[in-house]
C-alpha cells in the first residue's frame, strides 16, 4: 500500500516540480529577452542576484551554488526517509524543489539568479522572482498545514 502511495506522491511531486520549474524559466526567458514594465507600485526589471535573499552570502561566489546543491540533495535524502511526511506534502515539496532548482540553474547559466519583480510602493523591497514567491508559498502551506493539524 505504501509503495503505491509513494509512487503516486512522486508523480504529484514531479508534476509540481516541472510546472514551477518550467514556468519560472519561461518568465526568466522573457525577462532576459527584454520584457520590462513599470507602474507606481511595481516594476519588472532585470537584476542578477549573486547571493541568496537580500544578496546575503554573495561573498561565497561560485561556492554558493555548490553549497545550495548539497543542501537541496541533503533535504531530498532526508525527505525520502520521512515517507509519510513526504506523502502528505508531495505537491508542496514539488513546488519548493522546482523553484529551488530553477534558481540554482540560473547560477550555473547566468552567474546569478535572475530576479525581476521590484516592489517600490510605500517602501522599497528587494528584487525577487516567481521561484522565490513559490518557495514562500510552499513554506507557508507547510506551516499552515502543521498549525491546522495541531488544532485537531
Amino acid at each position: 500500500m505504501l509503495n503505491k502511495q509513494l509512487k503516486k506522491s512522486f508523480l504529484i511531486f514531479g508534476f509540481g516540480f516541472i510546472l514551477v520549474f518550467a514556468l519560472d524559466q519561461w518568465i526568466k526567458y522573457l525577462i532576459l529577452g527584454g520584457l520590462r514594465w513599470e507602474s507606481e507600485a511595481l516594476s519588472i526589471i532585470l537584476v542578477f542576484n549573486r547571493g541568496v535573499a537580500f544578496s546575503m552570502l554573495s561573498f561565497l561566489g561560485d561556492w554558493l551554488k555548490y553549497l545550495q546543491i548539497f543542501l537541496v540533495v541533503l533535504m531530498g535524502f532526508l525527505l525520502i526517509r520521512q515517507r509519510e511526511f513526504f506523502i502528505r506534502n508531495d505537491y508542496v515539496f514539488g513546488i519548493i524543489f522546482g523553484a529551488g532548482f530553477s534558481n540554482i540553474l540560473d547560477r550555473f547559466i547566468h552567474g546569478g539568479v535572475v530576479d525581476y519583480i521590484y516592489w517600490h510602493y510605500g517602501f522599497e523591497f528587494a528584487v525577487f522572482n516567481f521561484a522565490d514567491a513559490m518557495i514562500d508559498v510552499g513554506v507557508g502551506i507547510l506551516i499552515l498545514k502543521m498549525l491546522l493539524s495541531k488544532t485537531k
